[in-house]
């Protein structure tokens, strides 16, 4: 037994497919019903009425000859006495013999085709039933249309459509009165007469005005589930009132204020219309196994008109049966007549009639097939009436579908092209967005940088807000992984903006934004994955001082070929170059920046830069950062940097540094960092490079150190920490300018006197993680000294003249907890003033946290009990 609910579930199902019949299929559907109701009359009355009657025909009659009648009995009107003799011919045969006589001549004697016709038409027209709707129940063909007439009533019922719709419908109406202007009298009143009728029809849509009275004025754009739900929402559209939430470019309102869950479904359908275009885009089964199924009923129709309509004509009422039966009934030859000869031909008439037209429309839906490309969709009828501009060109079984859909209802697919229009998604994304991310919202989340600038970060927005650019002081603005982050000509509104940040952002912007940003921006970070991706507008700023570009910069990726295109000669102004990527080689497109730039930096990740040429040109450079760059010697193309002040040289492969000889041309070098290398021996040609004030060669490995290096009188910062230094020389006692030193992490047993007494401009002594049996006395000597890092050495106590050191109060002295109780109670309490001493730390650290105050008062409570 079925359930009501499955027969209800099935009739839905029949219902929502009757949106893919087209006219010529709803017609074969009632063909097919009447050429199945002649099938089974015709089978019903053989099945009740069939058989043949049979009488001998005498063996005087020459059955060549014109047959006699089968009776002498001739019916003349007039009454026969009662009396006269019965005229005719007698046989002498029992009706038992003639029942005999008649099943054997039906059997033998009666065509095929007069009993078994009605049946194979009947399993023909069963045949030709179950192949009309075979698309509808084949798997790989079901699964896609009941997605497609799923997503279809979304689309109808979603409030969104209606909305887009209606915004449509309004801007129509502006630009079409905007041309009645110039119209003349008569065509005015035609248009209006024409848009009346198409709002009576209780529609939305202004597509309307084109098309046929009787299709738009009847009936609403049907929907799959619900037809009335989707007629009313239609006819609803235009009735709606109209607030605030998306303004257009004439200043007026769109349509109503979605709410939040019909804002979340509508993003979700677009998602899912997306995804189903993509995945019915990829083949076109759907329309193959249509055009197969109607071949085949095109081809079953000429196989049963080709056989049975010579059939009809052997259809008669009288046959000859002749049989072996003389010994039996003493008769050989039979005269045989079939009852129902004459209702069968008739209703197999009509079924040929039925199969004929059957075959005129089979005919008809293949040239339709052929004649059309169904593969293929446009929605240019859209286009030419000014609605859904931006709907794409579909293609494969998507495009058959809405073909199909066409013959039912053509308004359909324009509510099916809300869904597949980008400016429909983008107008729901800004409304999301407007209302989620307002401009309170957007000044709760600025914050401020190290520089104390005001700072706002947005990440993984589909799009921004335009709340954003109501923001007229924020200063540096982050943007991280939107999908559309699209500048409009509002950002002029933003005149403190001076920094941008574009993490992996398909940044586009509008000609009055860029012509603001070319004004006013200074700064811009970009990170990216291909050097192709970086947008053609920022080669255009002008007036930008830093760039700042992240990513695969590598020939391989497309940077050097992509620099190629794009020319630098614009960024005039530019000072600052950072590339941070996998170069093989200096671009020679910086040559056209070699007036303005003064910084480069370069973060190679481990890939090793093979040509440096590009520097040569660069002669006004004063800072220069090769970081990851697998250098394994200086590059001799420093040389041609004569005003170069700052040389970085961190994380390479050095190994050797007798190239520091050809540096004394760079008379203005004052800064050298060289850390993170494997330098074995500092040469005592460092000597020559007199104006250096900062030597960086930290985490090398240096056993020891020359004495040429303590000739750089002007040297005030040297950081040594991460070697093998066994021992400091006494020259350095010569550093007389020095304030700071990090000898952290190396095999150091002591320190000389020289250092406390003549360095007294020490501010910054950093020993820690040493084998520093003592500290000198002299180190009271150093007055200025505000920071001393004597952690993880081998120390039993601590001087007393630790107490002259005033500057080191306030934390600035580092030690263990226990080694700091060796001193007098009164210098720990000038030492302990705000806290000072830190736990043992880990070697080659450089900073951790101090003790508090409260640990430092615990510690002293607990001495004086003692």
């Amino acid at each position: 037994m079925f359930t009501l609910s499955e027969l209800w579930a099935g009739g839905e199902r029949q219902g929502s497919y009757k949106l893919l019949k087209p006219w010529w299929e709803v017609f074969m559907d009632y063909l097919l019903v009447l050429m199945l109701m002649v099938s089974i009359l015709a089978g019903t009355l053989l099945l009740s009425r069939d058989g043949v009657v049979c009488v001998p025909v005498h063996s005087s009659t020459n059955y060549s000859a014109p047959m006699e009648p089968m009776s002498d009995f001739v019916y003349t009107g007039e009454k026969q006495s009662l009396g006269s003799p019965s005229k005719g011919r007698r046989t002498n045969l029992d009706f038992q013999q003639y029942v005999y006589i008649s099943q054997v001549c039906y059997h033998e004697a009666l065509p095929w085709f007069s009993r078994f016709l009605p049946y194979v038409t009947l399993l023909h027209t069963l045949v030709l039933l179950a192949s009309g709707c075979f698309w509808f129940h084949f798997p790989l063909t079901s699964a896609r249309i009941e997605h497609f007439l799923s997503l279809l009533a979304k689309c109808c019922e979603s409030p969104w459509t209606t909305r887009a719709l209606s915004h449509t419908a309004k801007l129509d109406t502006r630009f079409s009165e905007a041309e009645q202007v110039t119209r003349p009298k008569v065509q005015v009143t035609s248009s209006y007469k024409t848009r009346k009728s198409s709002l009576d029809s209780g529609t939305d849509s202004p597509l309307l005005a084109g098309t046929d009275s009787a299709s738009t004025t009847t009936q609403p754009s049907p929907c799959p589930s619900t037809l009335s739900h989707c007629s009313t929402l239609s006819a609803r559209s235009l009735k709606e009132p109209l607030l605030p939430a998306q303004v257009v470019p004439d200043g007026s309102r769109p349509g109503a204020t979605l709410d939040r869950s019909d804002r979340e479904q509508a993003r979700a359908l677009f998602e899912r219309v997306r995804r189903f275009r993509a995945h019915c885009e990829s083949s076109d089964v759907i329309y193959k196994v249509y055009t197969a199924q109607t071949v085949f009923k095109v081809l079953k129709f000429i196989l049963i008109v080709s056989y049975a309509t010579p059939l009809l004509s052997s259809i008669s009422f009288s046959h000859v049966c002749q049989l072996h039966s003389h010994a039996l009934t003493g008769y050989s030859l039979f005269q045989c007549s079939h009852s129902l000869s004459s209702v069968l031909r008739k209703l197999m008439q009509a079924y040929i009639s039925l199969l004929f037209l059957f075959g005129l429309l089979g005919v008809y839906a293949l040239f339709w097939i052929f004649h059309k490309s169904l593969r293929q969709y446009s929605f240019q009828s859209l286009r030419e009436k000014g609605s859904m501009l931006d709907a794409p060109d579909l293609h494969n079984d998507l495009a058959f579908l809405l073909h199909m859909a066409d013959q039912y209802d053509p308004l359909l697919s324009q509510r099916l092209s809300v869904f597949l229009s980008p400016v429909s998604e983008t107008r729901l994304l800004e409304e999301s967005l407007e209302r989620r991310w307002g401009a309170e919202r957007l000044r709760s989340m600025i914050t401020s940088d190290t520089q104390g600038r005001s700072l706002l970060q947005l990440v993984a927005l589909p799009r921004l807000p335009p709340a954003l650019f109501t923001l007229s002081q924020l200063q540096v603005l982050k943007l991280e992984l939107i999908g559309d982050a699209k500048l409009t000509a509002q950002i002029s509104n933003m005149t403190a903006l001076r920094e941008l940040h574009l993490y992996h952002c398909t940044a586009s912007v509008e000609p009055g934004a860029l012509q603001h940003l070319q004004e006013h921006l200074e700064t811009l970070h970009l990170t990216f994955t291909l050097a192709s991706e970086i947008p053609a507008w920022v080669y255009s700023l002008r007036g930008l001082q830093e760039l700042h570009l992240s990513g695969r910069l590598s020939s391989e990726g497309g940077m050097g070929r992509g620099w190629a295109l794009v020319s630098l000669r614009q960024l005039r102004h530019l000072r600052v170059l950072v590339l941070r990527g996998a170069l093989q080689k200096i671009p020679g497109e910086l040559s056209e920046l070699a007036g303005s730039l003064l910084k480069l930096e370069i973060y190679n990740e481990g890939t090793r830069l093979l040509v440096l040429t590009g520097l040569r040109r660069l002669t006004g450079l004063a800072e220069v950062q090769l970081n990851g760059c697998q250098l394994e010697r200086l590059p001799s193309a420093l040389l041609a940097l004569t005003g170069l002040r700052i040389l970085d040289l961190q994380h390479n492969s050095l190994r050797t540094l007798e190239e520091l000889l050809g540096l004394q041309h760079l008379r203005r070098l004052s800064c050298l960092r060289l850390a993170c290398n494997h330098v074995l021996a500092l040469p005592a040609s460092v000597g020559v490079l007199r104006s250096l004030e900062l030597l960086d060669l930290a985490h090398n490995q240096l056993r020891n150190l020359p004495s040429a290096l303590f000739t750089l009188r002007r040297l005030r910062r040297l950081l040594l920490a991460g070697n093998l230094l066994e021992e400091l020389p006494a020259e350095v006692g010569a550093l007389t300018l020095l304030s700071e030193l990090d000898l952290s992490a190396n095999r150091l047993e002591r320190l000389p006197k020289e250092l406390f007494g003549c360095c007294v401009e020490l501010r910054s002594l950093n020993v820690a993680n040493n084998s520093l049996g003592s500290l000198p006395a002299g180190l009271g000597g150093l007055t200025q000294l505000s920071r001393l890092d004597v952690r993880g050495n081998s120390l039993e106590e601590l001087p007393v003249e630790l107490g002259g050191c005033f500057g080191l109060r306030g934390g600035g002295f580092l030690a263990e907890n226990w080694l700091m109780h060796t001193l007098p109670r009164q210098v720990r309490d000038i030492l302990q003033q705000t806290g000072s001493s830190e736990p043992p730390s880990r070697p080659n650290s450089d900073c951790f946290p101090n003790f508090s105050t409260a640990q430092w008062s615990f510690h002293s409570a607990l001495e004086s009990r003692i």
